[in-house]
């Protein structure tokens, strides 16, 4: 039949119930035939314990033996989920990263994978075994364990599907698929049947919190079909990340609605308008690995311009602080910032062949008393920064301005 890669998240193996529930599911796609490699997480809740743990020890932990620490959560789940299989009559092996041999870059907490041997694994698959592997870890060169950062649990789903070519990965969760925006805010959200590569990355580097965007990149990169469904719902189709479009797809201008609670603006007023200030503002920014999202630059009529640009709410305190110690060296004639804003973006690959989609939005914030304060767009989407206080106003209004409660 198929090989089928699937990847369960640390609320779908939470207790050891969900994990007997796991094994139950992937018994019934052993059972039509299915060669099925499965990645899990940690338990619930899991992951957050082990660093509380290490930060009782040393309040600043140190990467190396933060890895070795951390990735025992999941290395926990395997076992047991393999226990669970064999329970049911299902012959199954559990694997760590490092038995895999994950290879990885030697960046602590956050390593990037480098390849994955898969020898082991096809030979289990061949035999008939069920393979579980620990998401999450792999291996340096120096036989160190690694971790992949939050959510690099999708990550190794992703790339083992890559690697042994699988004719599919499912991606298993709390949710039942990709909605055109988040149900809790408007309730008439639809789950999407099918959502292109490309408004799917968009989606997640905006905000939406259904895919890590690093396996959402690495699944672009090597071609890799994703599919996001429940772990609690025996049934559903969820929702199938393709790569082409097709005519439903043309039909729709605006997929989803995604949105960011996480950000914060600063401007640097009144600095010089010449070559290299920006390089000058942004260069301290980076060096001291801070993110940056949306830039605006104004020209003023005195030679002089004011420069915006957004950053992770977490990091606003320090990024103000790096600015105001370089204000005087630019020459600016001052720093503020807003720490109270929200990002609100539409995604569609209709935009591409659509008129007046700006403008509708534009005017659907106007006509509610939406002020924009930021405007960034590619191809695919748009995003704007408002205040923190109209986003739920604003995701309704959109959502209902683009019909998004209707099947195409």
């Amino acid at each position: 039949m198929a090989l089928i890669v699937q990847k369960y998240g640390g609320t779908s193996v939470g207790s050891p119930e969900r994990i007997k529930n796991v094994a139950n599911r992937v018994a019934k796609w052993k059972a039509q035939g299915h060669d099925i490699v499965v990645v899990v997480s940690a338990m619930s809740g899991e992951t957050n314990r082990l660093i509380a743990l290490a930060k009782a020890v040393q309040a600043t932990p140190d990467p190396r033996e933060l890895d070795v620490i951390v990735s025992t959560g999941e290395q926990v789940t395997i076992g047991l989920l393999a226990m669970a299989l064999k329970d049911i009559g299902i012959d199954a092996r559990s694997y760590t990263g490092a038995q895999v041999r994950v290879l990885t870059d030697s960046t602590f907490t956050k390593a990037r994978i480098q390849s994955i041997d898969d020898a082991a694994m096809r030979k289990d698959l061949n035999e008939g075994r069920v393979v579980i592997v620990a998401g999450f870890q792999g291996v340096d060169e120096e036989g160190n364990i690694t971790t992949l950062g939050r959510g690099g649990s999708d990550t190794s789903g992703v790339a083992l599907a890559a690697a042994l070519k699988a004719d599919e990965c499912q991606i298993y969760t709390d949710v039942d698929g990709v909605y055109t925006t988040d149900p809790r805010i408007v309730p008439e959200a639809r789950k999407l049947d099918r959502i292109t590569f490309e408004e799917m990355l968009e989606m997640a580097s905006l905000g939406s919190k259904i895919l890590q965007i690093r396996s959402v990149e690495f699944a672009g990169k090597y071609k890799v079909k994703l599919r996001v469904l429940s772990s609690f719902q025996e049934d559903g189709e969820g929702t199938l990340i393709t790569f082409e479009e097709d005519e439903k797809m043309e039909k729709a201008v605006i997929s989803g609605i995604a949105f960011n609670r996480d950000e914060a603006k600063i401007t640097i007023k009144g600095v010089p308008d010449k070559p290299g200030i920006a390089y000058q503002i942004l260069g301290p920014v980076a060096d001291a690995n801070i993110d940056v999202d949306m830039i605006i630059q104004n020209v003023g009529e005195d030679g002089t311009t004011d420069f915006s640009f957004t950053v992770p709410r977490g990091e606003y305190a320090k990024a103000m602080g790096i600015l105001e110690g370089v204000q005087s060296h630019i020459g600016s004639k001052s720093v503020i910032g807003d720490d109270k804003i929200n990002k609100v973006s539409i995604v569609g690959v209709g935009m591409r062949s659509h008129c007046g989609v700006a403008s509708t939005m534009f005017r659907t914030l106007a006509e509610e008393g939406i002020n924009i304060q930021m405007i960034s767009t590619s191809e695919i989407k748009i995003s704007v920064v408002i205040d923190e206080k109209y986003l739920e106003l604003a995701v309704r209004v959109l959502h209902k301005a683009f019909n998004l409660d209707q099947a195409a």
